[in-house]
């Protein structure tokens, strides 16, 4: 008779910043002999993603290909490995004309990337590549509509050929995988939603303007701008687009995007954008906080769709759940917002729900007026469950807003446990960082444990100035065990659950209030 397996460990998270932890949750998952999921959100319409959504429609795939890419083992040394890392990582030429000539090289097998590649693992990529080029030529309609290779992600390119051939989003998840290395049976990519279709999200802000799109939400470019429209309870949610846009629409927007043919009626100027161009390291501040985040369908319209099954049943048969780093209301939330997410959070048989706080405010949680406290980021995450579930968010009280029209699905609040949904909060504690306000965190029945980290810093006139802070890895490992329990002999200072106040992991320094 075999063992029964251990339960999993669910990591939520989003691209970039989360890879940056994938070698501790791969320690994590070795520790607890256990499968280890990534569920990672779909509405991402920025960089090439949007170009692809542009031309193919079909959910946005840069994080849920970054963290396939990312999941290729560094040892032992492989050449082969590292040479299908670096395929799949590289991007092309940021000018249009050298682009497509090295995409050209790339779909012809004469570009040096090959090297070091086996003829046969060559060929099966190659014949994906070469399956989305004569969709691509297919669709082109010159000169009003071609596909504009500017910077794109040869990784993104491969997983969409892989996505039109199968017809299937997580087929061609699997062969990314599969060609990556990773082991699927205990590491599992996780789209937050199954879909060959596009899902965008908008936010609500505090004082009832919305923002439409993940990109405008997160990191503005110069094209959209961020761009703000005013609510309307009495009207849709958003501007339309059948050809014509809503007379509040910005004509800017409109006259440079062009309608193509391909796209679905009704499908918003804003989201038709060539290859958005963003700079995360600047970007304008939010006049407010952020309220609420929803999806919308092609017309703006709030809808609610459900959750991918893979991800219920993750959360269904986990033993901690983790909130990674990153951006909060673009790459946590979407995910947890989903139709049956809430409800399996809730009823998870989890003992460890652990908030990883980043480690510096971003323009979604660091508006000038309001920037987020630790607690801010846990009501967040249970607003967001409960919505989940059909209920109606209980904002902050010293936040408070109107939210907009809502289904008659959504039941009023009955107040929930915030360790529901979070148990722990593990935090550095330096320039930049969330104040973590520890005596209401006590109060909601939520430990913290403040780590070591390291400080990240950017020269501005010549100057360091040190902008947040970074974990340690091995601190962050560490930290981790003791709170899902390896480390059975460690006391750890969790404030509100009562138990012991000594912590070797964290410096004895006096808490700073913002």
């Amino acid at each position: 008779m075999t063992d029964t397996p251990n339960k999993g460990i669910v990591v939520v998270s989003g691209g970039s910043a989360a890879n940056n932890l994938v070698d501790v949750f791969h320690s994590i998952r070795e520790s607890k002999n256990c499968p280890l999921s990534y569920i990672i959100p779909i509405s991402d319409n920025g960089g090439s993603s949007s170009e692809l959504i542009r031309i193919f429609g079909g959910p946005g795939i840069g994080d849920v290909r970054s963290r396939l890419v990312r999941l290729i083992p560094d040892l032992p040394v492989n050449p082969e490995r590292m040479a299908i890392k670096a395929l799949f990582n590289h991007r092309l030429a940021a000018e249009g004309p050298a682009a497509s000539l090295e995409w050209l090289s790339i779909v012809d097998g004469t570009s040096t990337l090959w090297r070091s590649i086996t003829p046969a693992k060559k060929e099966l990529i190659r014949s994906f590549f070469n399956s989305l080029n004569l969709e691509i030529l297919k669709r082109a309609r010159p000169p009003s509509s071609t596909y504009d290779f500017t910077s794109a992600s040869v990784g993104n390119l491969f997983l969409t050929g892989a996505r039109l051939f199968s017809g299937s989003f997580e087929s061609a998840i699997y062969l990314l995988g599969s060609i990556c290395g990773v082991q699927s049976d205990i590491i599992r990519v996780i789209p937050a939603i199954n879909s060959n279709f596009s899902h965008h999200i908008s936010a609500t802000l505090a004082d009832g303007t919305v923002i439409v799109g993940q990109n405008s939400i997160s990191h503005p470019s110069e094209v959209s701008g961020g761009l703000l429209h005013d609510h309307r309870p009495d009207c849709a949610s958003l501007p339309l687009a059948d050809g014509d846009d809503f007379e509040d629409t910005d004509s800017s927007v409109s006259d440079t995007v062009s309608y193509e043919e391909d796209h679905l009626p009704g499908s918003l100027a804003t989201l038709r954008n060539k290859n958005i161009l963003f700079n995360k390291a600047k970007n304008e501040d939010l006049p407010c906080r952020i309220s609420r985040i929803w999806y919308i369908n092609p017309y703006g319209e709030e809808i609610r769709p459900s959750a991918n099954p893979r991800v219920l049943e993750a959360l269904d048969d986990a033993q901690a759940i983790i909130y990674s780093i990153g951006s909060l209301y673009t790459s946590i939330i979407p995910a947890i917002i989903l139709r049956g997410v809430g409800k399996s959070i809730v009823k998870s048989p989890a003992r460890y729900k652990i908030l990883i706080l980043n480690g510096s405010l971003d323009r979604e949680t660091g508006p000038p007026t309001a920037p987020f406290s630790a607690s801010d980021f846990v009501e967040a995450i249970a607003n967001a469950g409960e919505e989940s579930r059909g209920r109606r968010p209980k904002f902050s009280p010293q936040h408070p807003t109107e939210l907009p029209s809502s289904p008659e699905t959504i039941r009023p609040f009955d107040p929930i446990p915030y360790t529901s949904y979070v148990t722990h909060i593990l935090h550095l504690d330096g320039p930049g960082t969330p104040y973590v306000d520890r005596d209401r965190l006590a109060e909601m029945g939520i430990g913290t444990l403040r780590l070591y980290g390291r400080k990240i810093t950017v020269i501005d006139d010549d100057k360091e100035i040190v902008v947040g802070m970074q974990y340690d890895p091995k601190a962050l490992v560490q930290a981790l065990e003791v709170v899902l329990g390896k480390k059975g002999d460690a006391i750890v200072r969790d404030v509100g659950s009562g138990l012991g106040r000594r912590n070797t992991l964290e410096p004895t320094k006096r808490e700073k209030k913002p």
